[in-house]
C-alpha cells in the first residue's frame, strides 16, 4: 500500500505539508515534527527515484523494511497528537473557561 510513494514521492510531501500545517495551526510540535519527517522521506524517495542515492540496482529496497513501519508509527503518534489538541480545546473551553 505504501509502495505508491516510491512511484509518486510528491504524495509523501503532501502528507508532510498537511501534518506540519495542521500541527502549526493547532500548536502541536509533535505533528509538526512528523510532517517534517514525511517531507524528509519525500526528498529521500525523490533522490532514490532520480538515482542520486543509488547507482543502478534500486529495485530491491531493503531500507523500506525499516522506513515504512517507522513512518506508520510516527504518523499514528502525530494523528493522536492532533486529536488530543481538539479534545484539550473542548475541555478548556467547556469546563473552566468562559
Amino acid at each position: 500500500m505504501m509502495g505508491i510513494f516510491i512511484r509518486y514521492p510528491w504524495m509523501a510531501a503532501v502528507i508532510g505539508v498537511f501534518l506540519a500545517g495542521l500541527g502549526q495551526q493547532r500548536r502541536r510540535p509533535t505533528a509538526i515534527v512528523v510532517g517534517v519527517i514525511w517531507l524528509l522521506y519525500a526528498a529521500y524517495e525523490t533522490a532514490m527515484r532520480l538515482r542520486w542515492l543509488c547507482s543502478g540496482e534500486c529495485n530491491i529496497r531493503v531500507d523500506l523494511l525499516l522506513i515504512y513501519p517507522l513512518l506508520l508509527a510516527i504518523t499514528v503518534v502525530g494523528i493522536v497528537s492532533l486529536l488530543r489538541a481538539r479534545t484539550d480545546r473542548r475541555t478548556v473551553g467547556g469546563v473552566g473557561g468562559r
